[in-house]
């Protein structure tokens, strides 16, 4: 049976990734869809100053890559000496020993020392061993790239990036004891820290949905320093609404952001944020009933 690999960094795993691993699964027929990655992100190594917040974790790309129809997926390392090989090194100490009967990339894969080689390189050095097939980016009003997705994030439109990704933008995290003033003010939350380099929404208060396991609840999703109580710590609190008997500390679990509600404000006392929370909570119902009844045609993970 054939066996196709699908290169990329496949940051998010967004609908034109997708389109790639659907263009290799139809080279591949039953045979074998191999996604071949690069961790960690090659300008962490390259340039780190200028390196992206990433869409997910490595862990989180693989389990993606594999709901989008990879049999398998390569994580290849990715160093300053790799960072430093000629597109013909590459492809004799990545491509070859993948024994791959066709190569899957988009039309704007670039390899090999300072990215100099291109599709039609990769063609060239593959004397024939193996078919190169140059996938088109996927445009909806705009290319679908990891870059246009984590501007949406940056700028608080959940929605657009949405619409890039196939599925709402997830955050995780491991939930920590907090200050627990969301408990004592009747809205408890689970809290994630924002890790450097991790791709998170513009501060503010959003309507999603809270994921442990097998599990999900609508909640209402605050993203910033908690300005009413002079907090300095960038948080994602997720309060599952009409819950108050979760107890999530210690587990991984997943935000999944859906709409934008308001910016984050300071309050003049607990009891005005209280009141706008009372009004939070209502506006991400109608947000999220009003999602549940708009239908999307992207791949929903």
């Amino acid at each position: 049976m054939s066996r196709v690999i699908a290169i990329g960094n496949f940051d998010g795993v967004h609908r034109g990734h997708q389109a790639i691993l659907r263009g290799a699964r139809e080279k591949a027929g039953e045979g074998t869809v191999v996604a071949l990655t690069f961790w960690p992100h090659p300008l962490q190594v390259v340039d780190p100053e200028a390196s992206p917040d990433l869409l997910c974790e490595i862990h989180e790309r693989v389990g993606l890559l594999r709901a989008c129809g990879a049999d398998e997926v390569s994580v290849v390392e990715f160093t300053e000496e790799l960072a430093h090989w000629t597109p013909a090194q590459f492809v004799e100490r990545v491509l070859w020993p993948q024994s791959a009967a066709t190569v899957v990339v988009g039309e704007n894969f670039r390899f090999g020392h300072k990215a100099e080689a291109d599709g039609d390189q990769l063609r060239a050095l593959s004397q024939g061993a193996f078919d190169v097939f140059l996938l088109p980016m996927l445009d909806d009003g705009g290319p679908v790239s990891s870059s246009r997705i984590r501007a949406a994030i940056a700028c608080g439109d959940p929605a657009l990036a949405s619409q890039m990704l196939g599925r709402p933008f997830r955050f995780t995290g491991m939930v920590q004891l907090g200050d627990q003033r969301g408990r004592a003010l009747g809205f408890p939350t689970a809290n994630l820290s924002v890790p450097a380099k991790r791709a998170c929404p513009a501060d503010g208060v959003y309507a999603g949905y809270l994921l442990s396991g097998s599990q999900q609840w609508p909640a209402a999703i605050s993203v910033g320093t908690t300005p009413t109580f002079d907090g300095s710590r960038r948080r994602v609190e997720a309060h599952a609404l009409g819950r108050d008997d979760l107890n999530l500390y210690g587990e991984e679990v997943g935000v999944d952001f859906v709409a934008h509600v308001r910016p984050q404000m300071r309050f003049r006392s607990a009891d005005a944020l209280v009141e706008q929370l009372n009004l939070d909570v209502e506006a991400v119902r109608v947000a999220l009933t009003s999602q549940a009844k708009t239908p999307s045609d992207g791949q929903i993970l």
